[in-house]
């Protein structure tokens, strides 16, 4: 009988091929503690992998602080700009910084901006209109391509995506189009200024230097997604690993070094800023044909070989049965 099992086990494996795992991420450890009485609100975070780049939530004029690795303030690029609620901070290859000036806790604006601060500290206002009214918008995330998406604060947990419609304009307004929607779900993480409340409120975006993983970021949890061809919309569909931001209480930073590394912070000073090691790695792999997690365990998914996990199960199942009956006929001429 062990020829049978180990036939149907090979057959099993023939046609289900291997599922590849992804690597989990390290437990938050801290960076450095943010002591500046300047940063009293850090909402949003990039890192260039020396330094630090970081911004308050709302403002009354544009502030870049440049940190050490040690959360020191080396420089503070500066603009008069008077932004209404800066939200999250994005960075793109050319070391262009872009605010997300996006907040809108009383749904009142009739149009939002992306500040766009070139290198030298000059800065470039892009207004913006959403197409079905007013969002609250903690949440940005920049393409391999520059383009910026934006991830809504949805109390219900289902927080909507939006994109320029077109290429920028200065002042504008550019119009946004709604290209989807992520689904937050509530989990058990501890912190946060409302509880488990607000494990589904989007408060932050990031994504990796070379544009192949993304991620969101709740005031409890961090979401990472495997984008591995850039398309962060496609990214986001997709199932992430979920990574525990236990003990920040009003976490919204969120941000990736080079080496894949996630680093988190939360609003108020003497907060560290925390790194988990690996977080990029931990992205569930995606299937080359067809773009979905390798690990899915949806009913009836292809598992990246090419034959859906249910019908191979039931030919690996027919065959176990194929030999017992030929093992029992022979049984009985033996006989």
């Amino acid at each position: 009988m062990r020829w049978v099992v180990a036939l149907a086990a090979g057959f099993f494996a023939l046609l289900s091929g291997p599922v590849p795992a992804s690597a989990a991420p390290a437990a938050p450890e801290p960076l450095c503690t943010m002591k500046d009485s300047r940063i009293g609100e850090l909402s949003g975070l990039v890192s260039d992998g020396s330094k630090l780049y970081a911004i308050n939530d709302g403002g009354s004029k544009v502030q870049v602080f440049v940190l050490g690795r040690d959360c020191k303030v080396q420089k503070v690029f500066t603009d008069k700009t008077d932004p209404f609620d800066v939200e999250d901070l994005a960075r793109t290859p050319d070391g262009t910084l872009w605010l997300s000036d996006t907040g809108d806790n009383k749904k009142g604006r009739l149009t939002v901006a992306l500040l766009e601060m070139s290198p030298a500290g000059k800065v470039t206002v892009h207004r913006l209109t959403y197409p079905d009214g007013q969002h609250d918008t903690e949440a940005l995330i920049m393409d391999k391509a520059g383009t910026p998406y934006l991830i809504t604060k949805d109390i219900l947990g289902e927080a909507r995506v939006y994109r320029p419609s077109g290429p920028l304009a200065s002042p504008g307004p550019t119009n946004l189009e709604k290209v989807g929607t992520v689904k937050i779900s509530e989990t058990d993480t501890p912190g946060g200024p409302v509880g488990s409340f607000g494990s589904v409120l989007v408060t932050g975006g990031a994504s990796s230097a070379d544009g192949t993983v993304v991620a969101l970021r709740t005031y409890n949890d961090a979401y990472v997604y495997a984008a591995p061809d850039g398309d962060v919309l496609a990214a986001l569909q997709r199932t992430p690993t979920r990574i525990p931001l236990p003990g920040e209480k009003q976490g919204e930073a969120i941000a990736f070094d080079p080496d894949g590394t996630l680093l988190s912070g939360s609003e108020r000073v003497g907060e560290p800023i925390r790194a988990i090691r690996g977080a990029a790695a931990s992205a569930p792999p995606v299937s080359a044909s067809d773009g979905k997690p390798a690990s899915s365990a949806s009913g009836g998914s292809s598992d990246g070989g090419g034959v859906p996990v249910l019908p191979a199960a039931g030919i690996a199942v027919a065959v176990v049965g194929l030999g017992w009956f030929g093992f029992s006929r022979l049984r009985r001429r033996r006989g």
